[in-house]
């Protein structure tokens, strides 16, 4: 990948926000794989003509087979900032969930008999079993605490239904949080091998129906002010009729209302049913399928 393919959605003197190809790992883990890192310290050197390669620090990560918006540090302050959003609950991340079923509607109603949950929150308890590199359900487990918001269906070329949006808000941050719970109430994401079938991706094991929607911090230095980046999904995965994604995500993403849903969700996660949640740093294998 040319560093001038890749997509900067801001920047500044301490952090720049960058949309993460599916398939490209967060960092490098050694195997020669491209890498954001790499590639962000490559592009920044060029377009700014530092010899050798420029500062470019890790904040958060997205596993391989997830794209979207990402936030790197340029300075150290700027990561340390940043790293502190993440510890104090001020770090906002929004993905887009595409799930092959509709969610079951609170009270048992489901795609079934035409009703599906329009908004609500998942709670689960997940075991990681490190040597699988994957989460089970267990009493065991840590809380997993997930909101989930209806976007719209995902209407294929010949307008039939191949999959359902969702805009989701992983309170807590677990490995493979959101591929788990969806796919542990009964609607696990189009293309998931691990937690799913697979059925109805792309056929390729670096893309799944998750998506890196939106990434808030604040200013490392105002900071009382906030920096929003938003992307959408590139892939033919995400694409209806005419190779467009559906106008209701780009509605979504032009009215802002995703901001809000974030702040409220962040700030009150103790309104979920069942109890309350605490805001933890994040986790993620950034490894294979």
């Amino acid at each position: 990948m040319a560093t001038e393919a890749l997509e900067i959605l801001y920047e500044d003197n301490h952090l720049v926000f960058a949309v993460k190809p599916v398939g490209v790992l967060s960092q490098s883990d050694g195997s020669g794989a491209e890498d954001m890192l790499t590639l962000l310290s490559q592009d920044i050197a060029e377009r700014y003509g530092k010899p050798g390669k420029a500062f470019v620090g890790l904040v958060h990560r997205l596993d391989r087979n997830v794209g979207g918006t990402m936030v790197f540090a340029r300075t150290s302050k700027g990561a340390s900032r940043a790293s502190e959003d993440m510890r104090t609950g001020n770090f906002y991340k929004g993905y887009l969930a595409l799930a092959r079923t509709p969610l079951k509607a609170p009270g048992g109603d489901g795609p079934e008999n035409g009703k599906s949950a329009a908004e609500g929150y998942l709670r689960h308890r997940l075991l990681k079993k490190e040597k699988e590199n994957r989460v089970f359900e267990s009493e065991r487990g840590k809380e997993c605490l997930l909101y989930y918001k209806y976007i719209c269906p995902l209407k294929g070329a010949a307008g039939e239904t191949r999959g359902h949006v969702y805009f989701v808000i992983p309170v807590t941050g677990r490995t493979h949080q959101i591929r788990a719970q969806f796919a542990f109430s009964g609607s696990p994401l189009l293309g998931d091998l691990k937690y799913g079938t697979g059925d109805g991706g792309s056929g390729s094991r670096f893309e799944i129906g998750l998506w890196s929607f939106a990434v808030s911090v604040r200013k490392t230095v105002k900071r009382d002010e906030r920096i929003w980046a938003v992307s959408l999904p590139e892939s033919s995965l995400w694409r209806g009729p005419g190779g467009l994604v559906p106008e209701e995500i780009r509605e979504f993403a032009a009215s802002g209302d995703y901001r809000e849903i974030l702040e409220k969700v962040k700030e009150r996660p103790v309104k979920a049913p069942g109890g309350e949640a605490d805001f933890i740093g994040e986790e993620s294998s950034d490894g294979e399928v």
